[in-house]
């Protein structure tokens, strides 16, 4: 059973598509990747279905917790959902706290929104809330401004905020990414812990994909706006097989192999506005045909296991992908 069902989600600014009909399920407990180059769509996904993004957005399709449809509900029964059932943290930690009040009024306020807790509860809980995700001396610096913790810290507060709804899924957005790589390896740990103690289903965005692989159970690569490969972990990063996939894990520096050059995907990213009339990856793929160039692959289950959009797939095992990722 699903607890979020995404259907066929589309997204337009200004009439020109950026997400072209977006298919996605997260089980209950479970924690999935969204993979891809910067103006892929991992984050407009999620800003769209908890309805977040400005007005000007045109969204179509189907955002279903439990049943019930977020697009075009009434707001009240969105906001009911966000924070509550589902929070997310972002990438900038620095503009996401409100410099001008203490962290801890910043936490009892989520408490206050989402479980009715004011006064010494909602303070004793903001406490341990920060103790939870690894703030020092909680107690002593809950009436701190964020400008007096470190990055890392202001990370760690931003999660004990969206932990402050019990939320049964986390969005993680690129949550290390303005982290150094320390840093980073703890916040991975934290949202690891995190999901074990409390049983939250996660979605973690990131183009990172060794932090992927340290947090995931299953991960979806996009790609101009739709969703090209899906797969559990192990078999993703062993056997890749998309053409875009595989050049996402080619590009990987491998620690053994001295001096050797580096293998980028060719070309950039196409233009929303000027996408090719077929498969949007054909410009920059060595193996596309006239028929890729012409139309548009689905997104198709697969013998071997996975979802995949591609006419014509790598058919061999990607080597040592674990390996150049440990």
């Amino acid at each position: 059973m699903s607890f979020v069902l995404i259907r066929d989600l589309k997204v337009a600014f200004d009439g020109v598509q950026v997400l072209h009909g977006i298919d996605l399920e997260i089980a209950p407990g479970e924690a999935v990747g969204l993979v891809g180059e910067s103006g892929c769509g991992k984050s407009v996904t999620w800003l769209a279905a908890l309805g977040l993004l400005p007005g000007k957005a045109q969204v179509r399709g189907s955002v279903m917790i439990e049943g019930r449809e977020l697009i075009g509900a009434p707001r009240a029964q969105v906001e009911a959902v966000r924070g509550a059932r589902i929070a997310m943290i972002f990438q900038d930690p620095s503009s996401s706290l409100n410099p001008v009040h203490r962290v801890g009024r910043q936490i009892c306020e989520s408490l206050r929104l989402h479980r009715g807790l004011r006064g010494a509860a909602a303070r004793s809980q903001a406490i341990a809330l920060m103790d939870m995700v690894g703030i020092p001396s909680a107690a002593t610096r809950i009436d701190l401004y964020p400008h007096e913790f470190s990055g890392g810290q202001c990370q760690r507060l931003l999660i004990a905020m969206a932990l402050a709804g019990e939320p049964d899924l986390l969005v993680a957005d690129e949550p290390t990414t303005a982290l150094d790589a320390t840093i980073q390896a703890q916040i991975l740990d934290l949202l690891s812990n995190l999901r074990r103690q409390t049983g939250m289903a996660m979605v973690f965005i990131s183009h990172d994909l060794g932090a992927v692989s340290a947090v995931c159970d299953r991960a979806a690569v996009m790609y101009a706006g739709r969703i090209v490969e899906q797969n559990d972990i192990g078999r993703l990063f062993d056997a890749p097989r998309h053409p875009y996939t595989r050049g996402l894990f080619d590009a990987i520096p491998d620690l053994d192999a001295g001096r050797a050059r580096l293998h980028p995907v060719p070309g950039t990213v196409p233009d929303p506005r000027k996408l090719p009339r077929g498969c949007a990856f054909s410009a920059r793929c060595a193996a596309a045909s006239g028929f890729c160039k012409d139309h548009q692959p689905e997104l198709r289950p697969q013998r071997q296991g996975g979802l995949l959009a591609c006419f014509h797939p790598a058919q061999e095992p990607a080597a040592r992908r674990q390996e150049m990722l440990a």
